[in-house]
């Protein structure tokens, strides 16, 4: 009863990180009006400083609950995996927490970041802005523009998920093709992530049904 309590609570966080996704889409890409291009340092801080609560809640809800959604799903698939393939289960399951350490601590960077320029800012924006650009190049590297170890995640679960039955076949695949778009973010072009993110959403609501109308472990 435990184990399919498990498998039904990690369906429910699969379909909230599904919705995180959407979430976060939206208030990045139509909510949030970053400036242009052309924007000077002390325009860059202003919209910063002005929207500093949406960015820090949004960096909250983004990274650090997410993370923390994803480890609960991280096991409960494990759980359902491991006795299938003891040692490739635990393969994925350490990219699996890999994944979940990278998210987190993301968000956490970004949002200590996000406080200091702030503070900063107030006397010197453009050291602030300069302060920004090194915790946003660290925060993607970690994992906001570099899914390769979500990508590696995803891929292995579902090979082997694919290999036991574990789920729909359509399924399985379309686990395989958001692996490899997250392994193709090591090329930094914008779509490789955009396509991966938006996949995703779809991989995390279909799994996550998939899991709670399937909770019994064979």
């Amino acid at each position: 009863m435990e184990l399919k309590r498990l498998q039904k609570i990690g369906g429910i966080c699969g379909i909230l990180e599904g919705l995180i996704y959407i979430f976060a889409f939206i208030v990045y890409g139509v909510i949030l009006v970053y400036p242009g291009k052309n924007a000077n340092a002390v325009e860059e801080f202003h919209f910063l400083s002005d929207n500093y609560f949406i960015l820090f809640t949004l960096n909250i809800i983004s990274y650090v609950l997410f993370g923390i959604l994803l480890a609960v799903l991280v096991l409960a698939l494990y759980q359902r995996l491991k006795k299938h393939a003891p040692n490739f289960s635990k393969l994925t399951f350490i990219f699996g927490i890999l994944w979940v350490g990278l998210v987190i601590a993301s968000g956490m960077i970004a949002n200590i970041g996000l406080n200091s320029i702030v503070k900063i800012g107030s006397t010197d924006p453009e050291k602030a802005m300069l302060i920004w650009d090194s915790v946003s190049i660290v925060t993607e590297g970690l994992g906001g523009g570099n899914e390769i170890v979500g990508g590696i995640w995803v891929l292995l679960l579902s090979i082997l998920s694919f290999k036991i039955k574990m789920f729909s076949k359509s399924l399985h695949i379309l686990g395989m093709l958001v692996g490899f778009a997250g392994i193709a973010t090591i090329y930094p072009l914008d779509i490789f992530t955009e396509i991966f993110g938006l996949s995703q959403i779809i991989w995390f609501l279909w799994i996550g049904i998939a899991m709670i109308r399937k909770p019994k472990i064979n």
